[in-house]
């Protein structure tokens, strides 16, 4: 009798137990890639760019006009490969579903899920073209107004850095990632894609 006590007990307890959904953070994977990916190249490419530029010439004009002709060129890039890129996965699975539907009675078929849970190209391009084109703002209003040369390319890479920081941390807590190592990654994938762009056109300057 004790026994059964107990477990009515236990029983009862357990039913109080409020349920905790649990959130599913994989599905945030597809705009999250194209937002923060977006983010990170935008910033990236046009600071390295204008780091570039700025590694053969002195002239404040010369490194802005590449950095916005960057910006110009990476969002319509980005904004079409991931376009094809989602699309492609669309594809994909408006077949597998369909080849699903066929291999269920009539009724089951009609179920009405329609097309929930299927990947959006157009969502996925605009939000990589408009991450983009802000993560590439950063180094370009960071340095516009900056008249010697060698403050401009020191603020342009420690705005950069700073900004690599805020979207790798971003990135980190909506994925549900380790922030630190997350932000060690970002930083130092920009770091070295800038120093590798100057150094290389600091060699061709200097041999041309």
């Amino acid at each position: 009798m004790a026994l059964d006590r107990t477990k009515l007990s236990i029983d009862g307890i357990e039913s109080q137990v409020p349920h905790v959904e649990e959130h599913d953070y994989s599905q945030r994977a597809q705009w999250l890639r194209a937002a923060v990916l977006g983010a990170n190249d935008g910033l990236v490419s046009t600071a390295s760019l204008m780091m570039g530029v700025g590694a053969v010439k002195g002239d404040a004009k010369a490194m802005i006009v590449s950095g916005f002709a960057g910006l110009v060129a990476g969002a319509c890039s980005m904004a079409i490969g991931e376009f094809v890129s989602v699309y492609s996965q669309l594809d994909i699975e408006v077949a597998q579903r369909k080849r699903e539907q066929q291999t269920k009675v009539e009724g089951e078929s009609r179920d009405g899920t329609g097309g929930e849970g299927l990947p959006s190209p157009l969502q996925a391009a605009a939000a990589s073209a408009l991450a983009f084109s802000l993560g590439a703002m950063v180094p370009l209003l960071s340095a516009g107004f900056i008249s010697s040369h060698r403050v401009r390319l020191g603020v342009a890479a420690a705005a950069t850095t700073a900004g690599l920081v805020v979207f790798g941390c971003v990135g980190a807590a909506l994925g549900r990632a380790p922030v630190g190592r997350s932000c060690f990654r970002v930083v130092a994938g920009g770091w070295l894609a800038m120093a590798v762009t100057y150094g290389f056109m600091r060699l061709f300057g200097s041999t041309v």
